[in-house]
């Protein structure tokens, strides 16, 4: 295992100030999160609107490994949950618990489970390299994309399901979050870098 990037600039020897940098890791790629949220753009064809927040959640989670960063999107969707105004701004979807159960709510709670994938990697020194840390965020993106259409499928008319689940939620979105990825992913090996110097 290669410890991450908190592991190799957090450098506090005492367990409280260890600890409390833990905490304000995993509050700020939380606080990173909720701020990613609200650059959203709704699309008229789907209700899932366009975000950064995958990214913001696979690179966060690369940079505090899988065990804070599973923590950092536990600790948004139950802001999010709680009322507080984190989830992507949307004139037909509610703040609050109800956005989980929402058609984006599969979305959502699939970013512990990204986070956790990629942050796995990353302890295996998959953010070192671009080529390699691309590889980790694609697996987090995939899991953030398997628990939105499959949450939509769910809701949608078994007859539409998982074709109209991939019209809405998927094609329109893969190649901009690709793109996406493809620019997120030289964040981890840069910090790597700057780092050693």
């Amino acid at each position: 295992m290669y410890p991450t990037f908190f592991d190799a600039v957090a450098v506090r020897a005492d367990a409280r100030l260890r600890a409390a940098e833990e905490v304000g890791a995993v509050l700020l790629v939380t606080a990173l999160t909720a701020i990613a949220a609200q650059i959203s753009i709704p699309l008229p064809f789907t209700p899932v609107p366009f975000t950064f927040q995958p990214m913001v959640v696979l690179v966060g989670a690369a940079a505090l490994g899988s065990r804070r960063g599973t923590a950092s999107q536990i600790v948004y969707l139950a802001l999010g949950v709680a009322g507080l105004p984190v989830f992507a701004a949307s004139p037909i979807l509610p703040q609050g618990a109800l956005r989980l159960l929402g058609p984006t709510g599969g979305y959502l709670m699939s970013y512990p489970f990204a986070a956790f994938a990629a942050g796995s990697l990353a302890e295996r020194g998959f953010d070192r390299r671009y080529v390699t840390f691309v590889l980790a965020m694609a697996c987090g993106l995939a899991v953030v994309f398997a628990g939105g259409v499959l949450w939509l499928a769910a809701g949608m008319q078994p007859a539409r399901g998982l074709s109209s689940a991939l019209a809405t939620g998927f094609y329109p979105f893969i190649l901009p979050d690709l793109a996406k990825l493809l620019v997120a992913a030289s964040v981890m090996p840069a910090l790597w870098r700057l780092e050693g110097r």
